[in-house]
């Protein structure tokens, strides 16, 4: 956080007048339904036409809860840019931050409540009015309520924090249901699991990356989508070029990421075998102190592929280093060992005084980490509704059917419950299983709140105001949760006393006011308004100490390949389309992935030794087969991957998302196996061996670049097990 004083959040939200803005917005996020797409003829005398007003809010496209500001002129959303006094975006934005003007105006988008015309999961649907959805939603839950069964009544959510996961904790009591589970595929909760285990916390702590002088990353891709890349990203470049000398980063991964190929050294480990390299480079740095003498280096390079001297050559770097750090994600955090993997990369830190520091508790929602549904969860919700132990699922603001693997019959258990709503923008995989539709303002017209996951070193929260005045007749998923808790009984008036989420959330902001911002020295509305004016909130208040590890996981061994399935399969979040939530939003369609270049469609990364071997070549269709089922996909030929390994980018393959994403390329999620890690129940979905097969069809990739190949001038490598590069075999000098 080089970029900003924490002091100067509480002079900016202390100090400033209240903006003219925040008034603004309140009135027209009130106002009826509007349909205008030509230029007013009468003007609203709120604005001038012709100038343009910045506003800021709350980025909802993922996880990281980046501030953002958004121009707006003539009443409509023009532009995205980070907000610069927000500690996470400090005025940056990503490319699927801005892309939230495709969702707001999305062709496909939902502009009022639905409800099913045909099978379940045809995406056949027809228009109804609010009062009907609410009355029919409503008189489903309340009757299965007064029946004595509310805990038959499950609530599935994307993420969601801050208060309206207060909100939903509070429905969902007053209806008698403790079945509330929020489950998002990027949740890292290897991760957090490796955090409770070595530092007895469920929150991640601060990656201190802009101050770090040698950052190891174990196959975390901190520049694309790991965590909260905004905020990395800017921590990457003060550690390239800030003030003090220029820091150092080492990549350890099987398959080149964006981060891999800005690194300084990529050295293409096998994967699941990240945990027992760190280990090795604690055992080597402490002197075989910790209970870490069992962790050599020869039993670190055996199982990576590594030479040993690769490895001690990392450890007496790590140790020199004056604060180094390493971080971990993709294959190392899910394998079979992912929460053993991380907590050895939490022990190397410990050990070399590594640059991470503890958060925070949330000053909002600080509950909602009970609420993450680890693999096992959502299997044990698919056994339930098989067996007919759930008789209603709301699901809001999650696409199950695409992130979950299709070997757990998620499809088919669906098919067993007798009524299903959905709140969703879009009628996807899992909305289209639903009997009703409710159709929730987009994360520009709405009002909500947030705290940074992970944070930054200091207790923060957001408030997410609406930018424009509803453009469909949607609502904001406040309100539907409060009218629907308020239809459900009488005595659910006293539960949901608001009138709607607009004063539900001033209500509970009212009470931050009351016991943590007195210090401030305003009434409750200078306070209100100057949050909304600067966009954040924050206190000069750290997390505690981190303590030493409580405890070594033994990463052990994660498996491999074997005669039938002779491949690592590794699919990786695409920076362009996440888990595939992005997938139906033509900007990150048209977004060329960084390293290949490839927009609209799946491919399979091969290294060029396994495609020679098997006679393929760019745009070669492959056949994907895992024990749990197959796909099909075309090659490309990509140096920087370990030719053991096939990779694959996460995000496309929908069968049922708008005219972008619709029967568009393959979902590598759909054939995983059901593997999850030995110590958190997580899907290790890194862990799933495949074969490959030809079919003798071949496609023309869409490319934004000339060629992939590096014209000979052993850039990349082609790297082999020790992670030097190998000779050069000449196969690119015809090119020039």
């Amino acid at each position: 956080m080089s970029a900003i004083d924490r002091r100067d959040f509480l002079k900016i939200v202390g100090g400033g007048a209240a903006g003219a803005g925040a008034g603004f917005l309140v009135k027209e996020s009130s106002k009826a339904r509007r349909e205008q797409y030509i230029p007013y003829v009468a003007t609203p005398e709120d604005f001038t036409p012709g100038i343009a007003t910045w506003y800021k809010t709350v980025c909802q496209q993922c996880s990281a809860g980046c501030g953002i500001e958004v121009r707006v002129r003539e009443g409509r959303a023009k532009k995205i840019e980070g907000n610069p006094l927000h500690p996470v975006s400090q005025g940056r934005s990503c490319a699927l931050g801005q892309s939230a003007l495709n969702v707001l105006y999305n062709p496909d988008r939902l502009r009022e409540p639905q409800q099913r015309r045909g099978e379940r999961g045809s995406g056949a649907v027809a228009p109804i009015s609010w009062e009907q959805a609410y009355t029919t939603v409503a008189e489903r839950l309340a009757a299965i309520r007064r029946a004595g069964r509310g805990d038959r009544i499950a609530l599935v959510t994307g993420t969601t924090r801050g208060h309206l996961h207060d909100l939903q904790e509070i429905l969902m009591g007053g209806i008698g249901s403790d079945r509330y589970l929020q489950y998002d595929f990027t949740t890292p909760q290897t991760l957090l699991a490796a955090n409770q285990a070595t530092y007895g916390r469920t929150e991640l702590p601060y990656y201190d990356i802009a101050n770090a002088d040698f950052l190891l990353s174990f196959g975390a891709d901190y520049l694309s989508h790991w965590l909260s890349p905004v905020h990395y990203s800017i921590g990457y470049g003060n550690l390239r070029q800030g003030d003090r000398a220029r820091g150092q980063i080492v990549q350890i991964e099987p398959r080149m990421s964006l981060s891999g190929a800005n690194a300084d050294r990529w050295v293409p480990a096998r994967p699941g075998s990240e945990g027992l390299i760190a280990l090795a480079m604690a055992n080597r740095i402490s002197g075989g102190a910790h209970g870490l003498s069992a962790y050599t280096i020869e039993r670190a390079a055996t199982a990576s592929g590594l030479e040993g001297n690769v490895i001690a050559e990392l450890a007496e770097a790590f140790a020199a280093a004056g604060r180094p750090l390493a971080i971990a994600g993709g294959s190392a955090a899910h394998s079979t060992n992912g929460t053993a993997n991380a907590a050895a990369v939490n022990v190397l830190n410990s050990i070399a005084g590594g640059a991470v520091v503890a958060n925070p508790d949330p000053v909002i929602g600080s509950g909602a980490d009970q609420r993450r549904a680890a693999f096992g969860d959502i299997k044990q919700l698919i056994a339930d509704m098989s067996v007919g132990r759930i008789e209603a699922l709301v699901i809001a603001d999650t696409n199950l059917l695409h992130t979950v693997p299709d070997s757990l019959g998620l499809r088919a258990a669906m098919e067993a419950v007798p009524f299903i709503a959905a709140i969703s923008p879009f009628v996807d995989e899992t909305s289209a299983m639903a009997d009703i539709i409710l159709a929730p303002h987009s994360g520009l017209e709405s009002w909500a709140d947030d705290v940074p996951q992970p944070g930054v070193g200091l207790s923060t929260a957001s408030i997410a105001q609406p930018v424009v005045a509803p453009i469909h007749d949607t609502r904001a998923y406040g309100d539907i949760l409060i009218e629907l808790g308020r239809r459900l009984g009488s005595d659910m008036a006293e539960v949901l006393p608001w009138d709607n989420g607009y004063n539900y959330l001033r209500a509970r902001w009212r009470e931050i006011h009351e016991t943590r911002a007195t210090a401030l020295n305003m009434d409750f509305d200078t306070f209100w308004n100057n949050v909304l004016q600067a966009g954040v909130w924050a206190e000069d208040r750290k997390g505690p100490p981190l303590p030493a590890p409580a405890v070594v996981l033994d990463p052990g061994d994660s498996g491999g390949p074997d005669e039938e399935y002779p491949f690592y399969f590794q699919p990786y979040l695409s920076q362009a389309w996440l888990d595939g939530r992005a997938a139906n939003l033509p900007w990150q369609q048209e977004l060329p992935d960084p390293l290949t270049s490839v927009v609209y469609n799946s491919w399979i990364e091969l290294n060029p030794e396994t495609a020679s071997r098997m006679q393929l070549s760019d745009g070669d269709v492959v056949e994907v087969r895992s024990a749990s089922g197959s796909l099909r996909a075309p090659v490309v030929v990509y140096p920087a991957v370990r030719p053991d390994v096939i990779s694959m980018p996460i995000g496309q393959g929908h069968r049922t998302f708008g005219r972008y994403a619709s029967e568009r390329g393959a979902n590598p999620l759909s054939i995983l196996n059901d593997t999850t890690d030995r110590d958190s129940d997580t899907l290790a979905w890194c862990a799933t061996t495949v074969s490959i097969a030809k079919t003798g069809e071949h496609v023309n990739l869409i490319r934004m670049s000339g060629t992939p190949r590096e014209l000979g001038r052993s850039i990349l490598g082609p790297y082999g097990e020790g992670g030097k590069p190998a000779p050069h075999s000449g196969e690119d000098e015809h090119h020039g």
